[in-house]
């Protein structure tokens, strides 16, 4: 695990299951463009959430990659689910704006909603074939240049995979880190 605080904003990467973090108001969604179940982290959250939250996506679909919407959280313990469609690497095109707009949008809906604390999967990294260094620069890149501007948001948690995970994107955010 790796816990900082950057600008008066807590930064966190951790190893778990993105639909099991009881203490974030709001979790994000690597979202397919129907906004439905799928598998990987979009099938865990909708799992997780019920029937309900599929029923709520059906009118917000679809969306194009790096945009991103809201929902409730329905039976997660989070009061909110954003959704967020990464682009598919070297197919979505320019990949790395794209998936930077995935992390600015959802933190634009973060801020719009006064949310508190938010939890993120490394987006696109799965299924759309993102390399996991790629991503989690474009990730923490794009998440460190907004923390100026986040008035709401005082705490943002990487919800990853495995422990070799935890450790690339603990690695990028000191490397950032020390570029600052």
């Amino acid at each position: 695990m790796m816990k900082r605080e950057i600008q008066g904003i807590t930064l966190e990467c951790r190893q778990g299951d993105i639909a099991r973090q009881s203490d974030m108001q709001a979790i994000v969604n690597a979202a397919n463009a129907q906004l439905r179940m799928g598998g990987g982290v979009a099938g865990a959250i909708h799992r997780a959430a019920g029937p309900g939250l599929e029923e709520e996506c059906r009118p917000l679909a679809p969306i194009r990659p790096g945009q991103a919407v809201i929902t409730g959280g329905h039976d997660l313990p989070n009061d909110y689910v954003i959704h967020c469609l990464g682009p598919v690497y070297q197919v979505d095109e320019p990949s790395p704006e794209l998936l930077a707009s995935c992390y600015q949008n959802a933190l634009r809906l973060a801020e719009d909603n006064h949310v508190r604390s938010l939890a993120f999967p490394s987006i696109s990294t799965g299924a759309f074939g993102y390399p996991m260094e790629s991503a989690a620069k474009v990730a923490f890149g794009t998440v460190m240049d907004a923390l100026p501007r986040l008035s709401s948001v005082k705490h943002i948690r990487f919800v990853l995979f495995s422990e070799g995970d935890v450790t690339l994107h603990a690695e990028v955010v000191e490397h950032l880190v020390g570029l600052r």
